[in-house]
């Protein structure tokens, strides 16, 4: 192993040399399934890129992630693309290998591998980071509590609302989508509970670039619910900052989602949509619970140039106003086509679809690590007892 791939050498991040030599950049590589992309990886992905100076990550293709866990929810291609836009990713490497080679990390100039500290095994129940740990070429980051996505998938084959009622004292389960798949309303499962996600401003300064436009930056203003953060977010995003300098993402509120959307949406809650709004390279800045009208001072106080939206349908505020109609008279209103049909509706149809076989992952995932866990325990209880 070269002097560079110690992940024990405390000065690998260093900004300089102590005796005025040029820094040699340091490497860092990441990998996984990235499968619905959230701000639990983009977490991850930002602690890693903190460890050095390029940010490698290695997505691996459908055909390994079904040998090992199952179907994922995203073909490989949607993956590429949703990795390659996080904002601190610097290169993605398609096909990666499940698991993490010595020779993979060579063959990238990579001085050491990252990962979380949730345990992650291949169908045969191997730490598929057991060679880079052996070779001291492996660092760990806390994993984010309260997201996954397996409590993703959970979420969408139970359909309540629990994932958006946090804090309340009492919550009703509601019955409308769950019982319409034959699932118990009521029914509790790990992968399936309240999201244990606690927001805090410290977390949403570490995924701000805290920059603010600059005076003659043409401003971008685009609202919406942007649940399950997705390509179509992400392509139309990349087409509204051609029509700018600095987006702005206007997040709507729960209830409000709820209101126009209907059913049991949004997915995920405001704090969670609001970190996985934050993580992606074409925002700059996110408004929390944002007005579903957009309003004069709203354009004023952010010098808004342009207002854009997609090509869902727009619903009327109280089923009479058009929420964009201050900007149209305005002559800022645009209508942006992305090219991608990909909508939150449609990432839900194809959980439904494929419900038995997206139950059978979730419940062999589980398994699976319940298994690792209790014998990476057993492991340290006999390191002790050594």
């Amino acid at each position: 192993m070269s002097e560079r791939g110690s992940a024990n050498n405390l000065n690998l991040n260093s900004k300089e040399n102590d005796d005025g030599r040029e820094k040699k950049e340091v490497r860092v590589w990441c990998d996984g399934c990235y499968d619905m992309v959230h701000f639990g990886h983009a977490n991850s992905l930002r602690q890693a890129k903190a460890l050095g100076d390029t940010l490698i990550v290695g997505v691996h293709t459908d055909e390994e992630i079904t040998l090992h866990k199952g179907p994922p929810v995203f073909t490989q291609e949607e993956r590429y693309k949703m990795v390659r836009g996080i904002k601190w990713v610097d290169e993605v490497i398609e096909g990666a290998p499940y698991v993490t080679t010595l020779e993979t990390l060579d063959e990238y100039d990579c001085d050491f591998c990252v990962h979380g500290d949730d345990l992650t095994t291949t169908a045969d129940g191997i730490d598929t980071y057991h060679l880079v740990k052996t070779a001291n070429r492996y660092q760990e980051v806390k994993r984010t509590a309260g997201v996954s996505t397996t409590d993703l998938v959970g979420r969408m084959l139970l359909l309540t609302k629990n994932h958006f009622h946090q804090g309340s004292k009492e919550y009703s389960i509601e019955k409308e989508g769950s019982s319409n798949m034959g699932q118990d309303s009521t029914a509790k499962s790990p992968w399936t509970g309240c999201s244990q996600f606690l927001p805090t401003t410290q977390k949403i300064i570490q995924f701000s670039d805290g920059k603010s436009p600059k005076p003659n930056d043409r401003i971008v203003y685009v609202a919406g619910a942007f649940d399950l953060f997705h390509v179509g977010h992400l392509d139309f995003l990349e087409k509204a900052k051609q029509h700018g300098d600095y987006i702005i993402v206007g997040l709507h509120t729960d209830p409000v989602v709820n209101e126009y959307k209907g059913s049991n949406y949004p997915i995920m809650n405001l704090h969670e949509r609001v970190l996985s709004v934050l993580a992606c390279k074409y925002v700059n800045e996110v408004v929390i619970g944002a007005p579903y009208c957009v309003t004069e001072d709203l354009i004023d106080h952010f010098s808004v140039n342009v207002v854009c939206h997609g090509q869902t349908p727009i619903a009327l505020e109280n089923g009479i106003m058009d929420p964009y109609a201050i900007p149209k008279t305005k002559g800022i209103f645009m209508l942006i086509d992305s090219e991608n049909t990909m909508t939150t509706e449609k990432i839900v149809e194809r959980i439904i679809s494929h419900r038995l076989d997206f139950e059978r992952r979730n419940e062999k995932k589980e398994k699976k690590e319940v298994e690792a866990y209790e014998a990476y325990q057993k492991s340290k209880l006999a390191q002790k007892a050594g």
